[in-house]
């Protein structure tokens, strides 16, 4: 092992040391599952925009999205970093203030699924159970595809075998998730946002340097058919331009339909301290967001002229999403201080996934143990076995997604697309007519759920292949599913009861 590659070790080595360190400080501030689950409610709006940002990004901020920009351009890229950017906003102008309200109203819910079985009174514990289980059934994927990057970052760098280094990083983010709960997944997250924009930034300044300036950047982006192009994607194998259609921009755009349903968001809005200091929160998070998804793509299209000049081997297919690794290899070559920010560049990759991990672990968690567990099945436990029962849900949930992340060749673009749709599809239009209109009933949120869990998987695996006009991104066809399921079935059965409009109205 190389003096650089100990380095390297080194500083990654501190920065998973002090991430684990966090989870003990914090664990002690745990007295029970709300603390662990929402942090009693005691989050500060700095801390909230950059912990839902940083937990929302996920490695495919430095690892997907600079791959697909470098293989077709920046129109799919582009595109979904527009959608993306467009729903950050909102979800944080509409939702957060009356999500975080209605929570507090609705018998102090402490989990989406706990928010949707007391907004709707729901005795039979239906919707408790099934947006439980559809938690689970995203998340786990979700998840994997975060250890997935893990595996694939060191057994890039340090030459170990793929599966190990993948399981080592799982058991480090399971570690501080596992003893600080909610507090210590978001003041990781501050301190991990902090990280990939400092790892952004790095990898920019020295990529177009490499390539030959900022010009030859742009030349040698424009001399690929259809790579600059917002209405046109590069073909790597052929050379030759496709046509990106209006269809196609729309279903890539509704990427940003997937933030009204997303768990571990959503929590950051009812875990603020005070719902006032929201718009602050939104206006940190937009900005960042926006920055960091353009800067991302940028990389992309600067990768290319990297292989051109010779810096950087050529990539295909899912070894696209390494290109942000090579980059930093080729700096750590540069000298103790070029070691430093290329160790900083990894660990801004590590933050990526971290910071998103250890927040689905808790989401996934919280809806096995307090709301299947406790809930459903009704089994009573203490404080201190309540503890110990999400605990030991995170780490079973993490085993599961080390199994899910075995194969070194899935795509962690891919992984999180669909994950990306099942939650949006399943939650987003429940969670938006939930809080906006108030004729929606129990029936009709059930129904919605239902449909759009169910529609993912449908039009994924079986409408989309069909091709032609059907090959659109799954969300967009199940959120529109899933909206008229909620109106048909609610207009159809009775309304709610005067409790639960008025309940409604005063919030």
């Amino acid at each position: 092992m190389t003096g650089t590659t100990i380095g390297l070790l080194i500083i990654m080595g501190i920065y998973l040391v002090a991430m684990v360190l966090i989870g003990i400080s914090f664990s002690r501030k745990n007295k029970n599952v709300g603390d662990f689950y929402l942090g009693g409610r005691k989050l500060g709006p700095i801390v909230t925009a950059m912990s839902a940002e940083a937990s929302d990004m996920s490695s495919w901020l430095l690892m997907g999205l600079p791959g697909v920009a470098y293989l077709t351009g920046i129109a799919d890229a582009g595109w979904t970093a527009i959608g993306l950017a467009i729903g950050t906003y909102f979800n944080w102008l509409i939702v957060a203030k009356r999500l975080r309200r209605y929570t507090v109203k609705a018998n102090n819910s402490i989990t989406l699924p706990d928010f949707f079985s007391n907004r709707y009174r729901d005795k039979s514990k239906a919707l408790l159970a099934i947006s439980a289980i559809l938690i689970v059934v995203f998340f786990v994927p979700y998840t994997a595809s975060g250890f997935a990057a893990c595996g694939k970052l060191f057994s890039t760098l340090f030459g170990v075998s793929y599966l190990p280094a993948m399981i080592v990083s799982a058991v480090i983010i399971v570690a501080y998730t596992a003893l600080g709960g909610f507090l210590a997944a978001s003041t990781t997250d501050l301190i991990q946002s902090i990280i990939m924009t400092a790892a952004l930034i790095i990898v920019v300044i020295f990529g177009i340097n490499v390539a030959g300036g900022l010009d030859a950047v742009i030349r040698n982006a424009q001399s690929l058919d259809g790579f600059t192009s917002m209405f046109a994607t590069h073909d790597p194998a052929t050379g030759s331009a496709a046509p990106y259609g209006a269809l196609k921009i729309a279903s890539t755009l509704a990427w940003g339909l997937g933030y009204f349903g997303m768990p571990h968001i959503l929590l950051r809005f009812m875990g603020i301290e005070d719902e006032n200091k929201l718009k602050t929160s939104r206006r940190i998070a937009s900005v960042w967001v926006v920055i960091s998804m353009f800067v991302a793509i940028f990389i992309g299209i600067i990768g290319y002229s990297m292989t051109k000049a010779g810096a950087v081997e050529a990539l295909v297919g899912s070894e696209s999403e390494k290109l942000i690794i090579k980059i930093a290899m080729l700096l750590s070559n540069h000298g103790v201080l070029a070691v430093i920010m290329a160790g900083l560049i990894l660990a801004g990759i590590l933050a990526c996934t971290m910071s998103t991990s250890d927040s689905q672990l808790l989401a996934a968690s919280s809806s096995v143990s307090q709301n299947l567990l406790h809930d459903v099945l009704g089994i009573k436990l203490s404080q201190k076995a309540s503890m110990l029962a999400a605990r030991l849900t995170v780490v079973a949930i993490a085993i599961i997604g080390v199994v899910l992340a075995a194969d070194p060749n899935s795509s962690v673009f891919g992984i999180v697309s669909f994950a990306w749709a099942g939650f949006g599809a399943s939650f987003g239009p429940v969670m938006l007519f939930s809080l906006f209109w108030k004729r929606t009933n129990r029936n009709g949120a059930l129904a919605g759920m239902i449909v759009g869990g169910v529609m993912v998987f449908v039009w994924k695996y079986l409408i989309a292949p069909m091709g032609g006009l059907l090959a659109i991104y799954e969300l967009l066809p199940a959120f529109i599913c899933a909206s008229i399921a909620i109106v048909v079935v609610s207009l159809l059965t009775a309304p709610p009861s005067e409790e639960i409009v008025k309940e409604f109205e005063s919030v």
